[in-house]
């Protein structure tokens, strides 16, 4: 399995771009470890909607829709990447 099966190849930029997001929510001392996944998810959904509003083309409801269903989906699996991602680098890191 590959993710440019599920997430757009334009996208993919999102998936470094969150887990930079996500290690500089972890050194703040504001924002709970347990709300970083759910921060990342919305940052991506957002970061894909700029992109698909960007990209949308002749506007009427159906490409608003789709758009809208397109930026929710690859936001949180553009999210779902970057967690997984930084879950591998700290799980190979622990000793057996």
């Amino acid at each position: 399995m590959q993710l440019n099966d599920y997430i757009r190849p334009e996208l993919l930029v999102l998936v470094p771009v969150l887990y930079l997001v996500g290690m500089g929510a972890k050194k703040s001392r504001r924002i709970d470890d347990r709300n970083i996944p759910a921060l990342l998810g919305l940052v991506g959904i957002v970061l894909a909607a700029v992109y698909m509003a960007a990209a949308i083309g002749p506007v009427n409801t159906a490409s608003v829709l789709q758009s809208t269903f397109a930026a929710v989906t690859q936001g949180v699996l553009c999210a779902g990447a970057a967690v997984f991602f930084n879950q591998m680098a700290k799980q190979s890191k622990k000793p057996e």
